[in-house]
């Protein structure tokens, strides 16, 4: 089993101001599967420096093979998840991120307009989803099927893909 950790970017949830909606989501699909245990879970302002603390604490003391994070990811002023999680990863992997857009598009055109990104940071995979709970489930069916293969890879895994 995997351990995974969900963040929700939201200065209106952080607040208390609006409910979660995407992180339970995640989480939801996350502990479904039967390949994931939610070990870190939290909300916090879209504040580039809060996030990608978050982000490196979990990926580096907790030791999380996943994280999703949800919100962020627009166009908005104050949306910065997309440069936190860039600042803090070693090597982006655009074809998750790509995916999820090109999924979201067969249903609305403002799928375009998120700007998440993926990437490895040591031993961890991490995902940026958008806030709204639409997108959220989109970009899981989008990549849920890849999840596993990808960290065992990102972890060591030295079997040829067309083998595993």
């Amino acid at each position: 089993m995997f351990k995974a950790g969900v963040l929700t970017v939201s200065d209106s949830t952080s607040r208390g101001l609006r409910e979660d909606s995407g992180g339970p989501l995640i989480c939801e699909f996350l502990e479904k599967s039967g390949d994931f245990e939610i070990a870190a879970r939290d909300v916090c302002p879209d504040e580039e420096e809060r996030i990608g603390s978050a982000l490196v604490i979990w990926a580096d003391d907790l030791g999380l093979d996943l994280i999703i994070t949800t919100g962020g990811t627009g166009l908005s002023p104050r949306d910065v998840t997309p440069e936190a999680t860039e600042a803090v990863v070693e090597r982006v992997v655009p074809g998750i991120s790509e995916a999820i857009r090109a999924f979201g598009l067969r249903k609305t055109s403002r799928a375009m307009l998120s700007r998440g990104i993926a990437g490895v940071r040591g031993r961890c995979l991490i995902i940026n989803l958008p806030g709204s709970p639409k997108a959220v489930r989109d970009g899981l069916e989008a990549v849920g099927d890849v999840l596993v293969h990808a960290i065992l890879k990102i972890q060591g895994d030295t079997t040829p893909c067309s083998e595993s």
